[in-house]
Order: structure tokens, then sequence, then C-alpha cells
């Protein structure tokens, strides 16, 4: 891992993503979040300021970038909810079976390289009757932005740490089986419409799904 992966890129996200455009859309889905919470992609941390401490029991924080975990150190300082750290890729949740109540991706899922593992192991550690939140940009609905997503989306990838301009939300986590509960969506105020489309809501397993009991 090179100067700009290990030194530049984290405090660029760190800032793209403390952003208050961003903020507000964090605070739509993070203080519902309730109970044992696996929070993935936790990069700096904005989200452990937004958890509720009277419905929270404790977050997991799945971040395997060191970069990332130096710079949540002030918002670990201010958290009030117990966060345990885990320096594994999204891919490889090393948890129970059924052990989390709660799964919070937020800006995440378009990034990780094999997202079907990674949506597969948060389907295996989220209890019967659990919840996954989730909060992503991603494939926008008008075709000329589409277009310019699709143009752009190698070279975003290579400059993004791996981020994908392009990847349908909604599809991704139908496929991996869950069922979406609630979604919503809207192009985020003042970012580029290509990085902007958002999509956020609530999700549970599909009881159709591999290894899961209903």
């Amino acid at each position: 891992m090179g100067i700009y992966e290990r030194l530049i890129l984290p405090r660029i996200i760190h800032l793209a993503c403390g952003s208050s455009p961003i903020t507000k859309q964090r605070l739509k889905i993070v203080p519902l979040a309730s109970g044992r919470v696996l929070d993935v992609g936790t990069g700096s941390g904005h989200n452990l300021p937004l958890y509720d401490p009277h419905r929270v029991e404790l977050v997991w924080g799945l971040e395997p970038n060191h970069g990332m975990r130096e710079l949540a150190r002030h918002n670990v300082a201010r958290s009030r909810v117990e966060l345990h750290w885990l320096d594994l890729p999204g891919e490889q949740v090393p948890l129970h079976d059924h052990s989390v109540d709660t799964v919070v991706l937020t800006f995440t899922l378009c990034t990780i390289p094999d997202w079907r593992a990674a949506l597969a192991q948060m389907l295996r550690v989220l209890k019967p009757g659990g919840r996954l939140l989730f909060l992503e940009h991603g494939a926008a609905p008008d075709a000329p932005v589409r277009r310019w997503q699709e143009r752009m989306n190698a070279g975003w990838r290579r400059c993004a740490g791996g981020c994908n301009l392009n990847r349908d939300i909604p599809a991704l986590l139908r496929e991996a089986g869950f069922d979406i509960v609630r979604l919503e969506t809207m192009y985020l105020p003042g970012t580029p419409r290509i990085a902007g489309y958002n999509y956020w809501g609530e999700a549970i397993a599909r009881c159709a799904a591999p290894a899961r009991t209903c």
C-alpha cells in the first residue's frame, strides 16, 4: 500500500464522509440502531456519536484500514457507546451466527470488492428478526447521469479507494437474500450527481435465504 492509500486517501474520505449533507443523512439511519450493532466500514467513526446509548448495547466496528482507525480516535473518545474494533475486511466477519441485532451499512457497499460474500456474512450474523440499516450512494435513475457513472467508474474506483459509482444498491441487497421494508432515495445536495444519488432505508432477512430459520 502506497503513501496515497495509507496517508492521503483516508483523510480525503474522512472529510468527504463528514460533510454536513452526509451527516444529515446519517441522522436518518444511525439513531435507529438497537441492541448489539455491527457497523460495517466504520471508517473514521462518523457514526459513533449518532448511536443512541439508551438503545445500543455495544458496537462492533468493522474497519480493516489502519489509517481510518487512526483518524477515528476523536470520535471513539467521545462515543457514548462501547466500541470493539474488528480489523478484517467486510467479507470476513469474525462473529458468531445470529449474534447481531442491527447491521449498519453507511457508504460502504460501494467499496467492498466481494459484496456478495460481505452481504452473506451480514445475513449470517443477524439474529432472526434483526435489521440491516443502510445508507449508500449508487446507480442514478436518470439515463444521462447513469451514462457518466459508467464512463467514469473505472477511474473513480482507482482514485477513491475502490469506490464504485454505479452499484444498484437495492438490487444487491435483494440478490443477497434481504427484503427491503423501507427505501428512500434522492440526490444529495451539494454533491456531484454522479456520486450523489442516495439510497437509505431498512432491510430484513428473507425467509428463503440460505441458512436462515423463519
